[in-house]
């Protein structure tokens, strides 16, 4: 968009402040005059919300150390003290805390207010509630940091490919064992290869969901329902995991100049299932071209051909950038080419 001199100042109240959130604060704390100048609309943290305290940061969007923090008060009245037009949720993604994290979702979106969410476990149980939920309050809801962090997957999904008659979604969105995959076909044993994703701060404590394709299901059962209105609940998932004999067959392909990778595929043609296959791709693949924790979804379109898209940072700042991105996209002024 080109630059603007007129901005509307958009509050937001923000759910989570661990890595992802603190990052999102303090980019639209950074970036607001940027934000309000390219895109007309200038964002701010009205209110944090943590799950056993709440701050109103100040009027330059600095929150205060956590010392100063109140009691949470609820959720209703956090959006009638701000008058909050966007809810962002950067809460992890646990069994634990799913259904607060839809029932808060389903409040905002209920009472008008855009939901933009990096958090995933909601979203493969409630989608339909929180659809519903949009609709009854005329309001949106955007899941880029759910499906890729700065990844902009989601995006074509959901709009980017109308029209185009995707088939097919292939792709690595993890970029841990991606990486963890690149050092086995080096040589290391599969503990090496976690420990270096860890120094490289890639990989989480507990892995276990991505070497096992769990993640990178998540990802694709979320990408094929803003392409075909899948309902994530409803999607199988098939996966081959990534454990102490994935080595040899790293190895070896390597020796013919191939790389392994972790496939998660969804085809419209298998409706509600998603398939993770580790699988031998060759020179001329995107997925082959990836290194190190890149990612990459390709969206197989019959007639428009391939369309691929890579890279974007799997990082707490690249979902952060995502949360912001999503929320100037749900507030900023639509005129023109804009």
């Amino acid at each position: 968009m080109g630059e603007t001199t007129e901005a509307t100042s958009t509050d937001v109240v923000l759910a989570g402040y661990g890595p992802v959130g603190q990052a999102f604060a303090d980019r639209l704390a950074r970036d607001g005059a940027t934000l309000a100048r390219r895109h007309g609309v200038r964002p701010r943290v009205a209110a944090v919300r943590a799950s056993a305290a709440q701050c109103l940061p100040g009027a330059d969007g600095s929150v205060p150390p956590r010392s100063q923090w109140g009691p949470p008060r609820p959720l209703e009245e956090t959006f009638d003290r701000t008058g909050a037009r966007v809810f962002v949720q950067a809460v992890p993604s646990s069994a634990e805390l799913r259904e607060r994290a839809a029932a808060e979702a389903v409040t905002a979106l209920r009472r008008g207010i855009h939901v933009v969410t990096a958090t995933k476990s909601h979203l493969l149980t409630h989608w339909r509630e929180l659809d519903e939920a949009a609709r009854t309050g005329g309001s949106m809801i955007r899941i880029s940091g759910a499906t890729g962090a700065a990844l902009p997957a989601g995006d074509l999904s959901r709009t980017s490919l109308r029209g185009m008659d995707c088939r097919t979604i292939r792709a690595c969105p993890n970029g841990t064992v991606t990486f963890v995959l690149d050092r086995l076909a080096e040589g290391d044993t599969l503990s090496d290869a976690i420990r270096a994703a860890r120094r490289r701060g890639i990989a989480e404590a507990d892995p276990s969901a991505d070497l096992s394709g769990e993640d990178a299901a998540t990802k694709v059962r979320l990408l094929a329902a803003l392409a075909w209105g899948w309902d994530p609940s409803e999607v199988h998932v098939r996966a081959q995991p990534v454990d102490e004999s994935t080595r040899r067959r790293a190895l070896d392909a390597a020796s013919r100049s191939r790389r392994l990778r972790a496939v998660a595929v969804a085809s419209a043609a298998e409706p509600r299932v998603v398939h993770v296959r580790l699988e031998e791709t060759e020179p001329g693949d995107p997925l082959h071209a990836l290194t190190g924790p890149e990612k990459a979804v390709v969206f197989g379109c019959p007639d428009a051909g391939d369309v691929t898209v890579s890279g974007g940072r799997s990082s707490p700042v690249g979902a952060a950038l995502a949360l912001v991105k999503d929320t100037v996209e749900v507030t900023a002024p639509r005129t023109g080419f804009h």
